[in-house]
């Protein structure tokens, strides 16, 4: 269904709490998206870790996900902890109730808007481990502008996204061990449209944390490099004076995995060896600003068959400031990430 299709005579129209309230933007009830697509999905994501980007730091990673023409909502815990990587994936039918942020013993409560966000996950069998974090803001939320990618006539990718920068404070505990989370550094993403990961040839992701500001990226390429969609910000931290983020205008990169011994090593179809990332990004900013951050880390969770994964990197920049950021590095088919194709029928056609 799109926005010029609406619900035919006799079709499964269902209002919810949420309908009440002055936030429709299409004529339809808020269960039913602009465009009716199996990967139509809107979603959180936290990444929290310590300041040091030591290899031995832990990493959290918490995601929820609704998906509304499956009716359903879930949530992925990814990571490094105690030295491993760990995963679960946690999943829940809407069963009338689509607008409550959980998904089994994932919740996310938004307690004040674009300032103070709470994600727990309560004991279960599933669970990598539990979490009571308390996310609050250092700068302000930057939204990014809507992007569009497609193979032919189908759409693999339209969205819309934000990000922020911000300190985590709270517990987890894993095998009976609890273990304090104390003035973290990370990110938080909300986004919301169409996206087909399998079939997106790459993308990068970076949330570069430094103390006086958030450097952040969302930049896509096909597979001989062309670039498809780029945008970012610079954003000061409130502890820095705040304001509103700078939006890039520019951007290049020149990154390249590692092996366990910090050797750049080809990824191949599988990535076996790569465990690490290293390598150099340029940023330039409407204000006429150009940042150069040089990196380097270790694996914080392996995407496995979509490619690539998350890295906790320790960076510095070219004026000489030290931070640490999460570089996320994902595809199915890249000339110089990705060399063999781990899906068909990619973008542009």
């Amino acid at each position: 269904m799109s926005v010029n299709e609406p619900s035919p005579p006799g079709a499964d129209v269902r209002l919810t709490a949420l309908d009440e309230a002055f936030v429709h933007q299409i004529p339809e009830p808020l269960v039913h998206t602009a465009t009716h697509h199996e990967h139509w999905r809107e979603s959180y994501f936290f990444v929290a870790h310590p300041r040091t980007g030591a290899p031995t730091d832990d990493v959290v990673i918490t995601t929820l996900a609704t998906y509304p023409q499956r009716q359903a909502m879930d949530s992925y815990q990814m990571g490094r902890q105690g030295g491993n990587h760990v995963f679960a994936l946690h999943a829940r039918d809407w069963a009338g109730d689509p607008h409550r942020t959980e998904a089994g013993p994932v919740g996310v409560d938004v307690v004040e808007p674009y300032r103070t966000v709470r994600v727990t996950v309560e004991e279960a069998p599933t669970v990598t481990n539990t979490l009571d974090l308390t996310f609050t803001a250092r700068t302000e939320p930057y939204a990014l502008r809507r992007g569009t990618m497609r193979w032919r006539d189908e759409v693999i990718w339209d969205q819309s996204h934000m990000f922020q920068s911000g300190t985590f404070n709270g517990t987890y505990t894993r095998n009976g061990e609890t273990r304090v989370i104390n003035d973290w550094v990370g990110q938080r993403d909300h986004s919301w449209g169409i996206r087909d990961h399998a079939r997106c040839p790459m993308w990068m992701w970076l949330a570069l944390q430094f103390d006086d500001e958030m450097l952040g990226v969302w930049h896509w390429e096909y597979a001989n490099g062309a670039p498809v969609y780029t945008d970012g910000c610079a954003a000061p931290t409130f502890d820095a004076g705040g304001g509103a983020p700078v939006p890039l205008t520019g951007f290049t990169h020149d990154l390249w995995f590692t092996d366990g011994t910090g050797s750049p090593v080809d990824y191949g179809r599988d990535g076996l060896d790569a465990v690490g990332l290293a390598g150099s990004v340029t940023m330039r900013f409407a204000n006429g600003r150009t940042v150069t951050v040089h990196g380097e880390g270790e694996r914080a969770a392996p995407y496995g068959e979509r490619g690539g994964g998350q890295y906790l990197l320790r960076i510095t920049s070219d004026d000489g400031r030290k931070g640490v950021g999460i570089y996320e590095v994902t595809g199915a088919h890249h000339h110089r990430f990705f060399p063999v194709a781990r899906a068909d029928r990619l973008p542009p056609g």
